[in-house]
């Protein structure tokens, strides 16, 4: 049964467990173990402006609480989802108001501070500059595309690492036993692989953990119970998914990820990137689209038979869906990493594309020309031009493709794998034709 004190205190159990202190921080000891920049400041007392960047629930909102604590100042706390100009106005002179009468300084905290508009980060710089407040951001977004430059010279960037299960678990542990702000009262018991499930389901979020945990209890007692077993666990965190923000940065990472490892011929890891990406709710055609890019990107022509492979089960994901679209997918993972790697044809077109910017439109050689009708043959379009066919071998040894204007380049050259192992045969015996022919015809 629920004590006196839990029916009195409504607040979920994630703010009441929220830390009162630095000690009961989890998670982040490369920032609050003595010794680390941030616990420095704040055992030194020179508290600056900072930005908290991390992924949800891993405790952004709670250390600028603590922060405040430390320093003895006043705290106002904003939501950039629902606060404008005129909330920013009002928390800045409530901070002045604390300065001139009180000589009280006042952290300023902005939740979700990417949410503002380029205005709306102005509107902190002057007061920032001043000292009227100290500005602790929060974001679950990359800063250097989502706040201003201005702004982001200000302050100085933390970065807060998602929990790991141990640190969730030791949250877990607290929140059963804690009686005056958790479920100690309550007498819950809860076996380890419960909690280890929990802890896991989490993905790292603290904030989620508490929320299903207090859900878990709520059941329990009200069928009776004193035990949060694994199968009421399961219910309770059913169709939960990882982490896998759609635009966000886990989103490019994690597509990062399964392509430097198909880049660097890790099946194994390929596989699990995919299938962490799919289990978190990635649209698999944005999947094939890459699949078909890498295999264009990063085997080339070492081995054609990855784009005609990617372009087949992006096909079959269109044609079949889930799950038999999903296992193509894998299928073309897998043969992509192991395939034979060349950025030849990559590295190719990245140089032609620069020449063609570079020289603009210059003329099309005459003899490449096309000459459909008699003025056209009248004004030497074609002449000259000699058929491959019609030569030995099918090369028109010496033959120039290359507009006039311009130097004969080579953008294409081709590694020692692969396929390509061939055609680089072939290309350097079709070179020595040329020089033989051109050598030919200047004697």
């Amino acid at each position: 049964m629920s004590s006196k004190t839990d029916k009195q205190d409504y607040r979920p159990l994630a703010d009441r467990l929220r830390p009162v202190d630095l000690e009961e921080v989890v998670g982040q000891p490369h920032l609050l173990e003595p010794g680390k920049t941030l616990r420095e400041a704040l055992d030194g007392g020179h508290i600056h402006s900072m930005l908290f960047w991390g992924p949800p629930g891993t405790g952004k909102t709670t250390l600028a609480r603590l922060i405040a604590k430390y320093a003895q100042a006043d705290f106002i706390s904003l939501s950039a989802v629902l606060s404008g100009v005129k909330d920013i106005r009002k928390a800045i002179e409530h901070a002045e108001l604390q300065r001139e009468q009180y000589h009280r300084a006042t952290i300023l905290f902005v939740d979700e501070v990417h949410r503002f508009n380029k205005a709306q980060q102005d509107a902190f710089l002057p007061h920032v500059e001043n000292g009227t407040i100290t500005f602790i951001g929060a974001t679950t977004e990359n800063p250097s595309f989502e706040l201003n430059n201005a702004l982001l010279s200000r302050v100085r960037v933390y970065v807060l690492k998602r929990l790991t299960a141990e640190s969730i678990m030791e949250l877990v542990d607290r929140a059963l036993t804690d009686e005056p702000r958790g479920l100690g009262s309550r007498q819950i018991t809860m076996p380890l692989d419960a909690r280890q499930l929990l802890s896991e389901a989490a993905d790292g979020d603290a904030r989620y953990a508490m929320n299903m945990l207090e859900i878990a209890a709520d059941m329990a007692d009200s069928n009776a119970a004193s035990v949060i077993d694994s199968d009421l666990l399961e219910e309770v965190v059913s169709g939960g998914v990882r982490r896998f923000d759609k635009g966000g940065d886990v989103f490019y990472d994690q597509i990062s990820a399964l392509h430097k490892s198909v880049r660097g011929s890790s099946p194994d890891a390929a596989l699990y990137w995919l299938c962490r990406m799919l289990d978190g709710g990635c649209d698999p055609i944005y999947i094939a689209r890459r699949l078909v890019r890498m295999a264009s990107e990063d085997i080339g022509n070492a081995d054609p038979r990855s784009l005609t492979l990617c372009l087949h089960a992006w096909d079959v994901q269109e044609r079949l869906g889930s799950p038999e679209g999903e296992l193509a997918l894998a299928q073309a993972v897998v043969y992509l990493a192991s395939a034979a790697k060349s950025n030849a044809v990559y590295t190719a077109f990245k140089s032609a594309m620069k020449d063609a910017r570079r020289y603009g439109s210059i003329d099309v050689p005459l003899h490449l020309r096309n000459a459909p009708t008699k003025l056209m043959k009248s004004m030497d379009y074609g002449k000259d031009y000699r058929y491959a066919h019609d030569d030995d071998h099918g090369y028109a040894a010496g033959e120039r493709y290359f507009p006039e204007e311009m130097p004969e380049q080579q953008y294409y050259f081709p590694v020692d794998r692969g396929l390509e192992i061939k055609i680089a045969e072939k290309l350097k015996y079709l070179r020595e034709l040329d020089k033989k022919a051109r050598n030919g015809s200047k004697s």
